[in-house]
């Protein structure tokens, strides 16, 4: 997988990013689509993952007040999922954090996806609340 990531809300990679996102939070798990766009948008970075240059798998990140850096809109294409791709794009990112010298990445997983996020030195911090109605847990990972 080769994995390509943009700040530029012109760049193809944020538009394919986006394209990602809808099929996943929007179709599949009826999340508003006025929530899928946010504030954040302008502030991130965004990372796709490209299997012959087709996009499979999205995620973005952006700065928190203390040198941390906020996952979210981690997805996958349906046909490409149980592959190891996120798990590799979140490694990638992981990376870039530590030579941005991040000290702490930090999620708010879908309770149905934390055991995903365990697996990969995540811990649950705080008590589960709703986010578009779907129950969700925030977990953070040290650097």
């Amino acid at each position: 997988m080769e994995i390509k990531l943009s700040t530029d809300l012109k760049s193809p990679i944020y538009q394919d990013a986006l394209n990602i996102r809808y099929k996943v939070f929007v179709d599949e798990q009826d999340v508003p689509e006025n929530m899928e766009i946010d504030e954040y948008e302008d502030i991130s970075t965004y990372f796709v993952g490209y299997i012959d240059d087709q996009p499979v798998v999205t995620a973005r990140c952006f700065p928190t007040d203390d040198n941390g850096w906020h996952v979210q809109r981690v997805a996958t294409y349906k046909e490409y999922r149980k592959r190891g791709l996120a798990k590799e794009l979140l490694e990638y990112i992981e990376q870039v954090a530590k030579q941005e010298d991040y000290d702490y990445l930090i999620l708010g997983a879908q309770d149905q996806a934390q055991g995903f996020y365990l697996k990969l030195g995540y811990q649950v911090i705080g008590d589960q609340y709703m986010d578009a109605g779907i129950e969700h847990h925030d977990m953070k990972k040290s650097l």
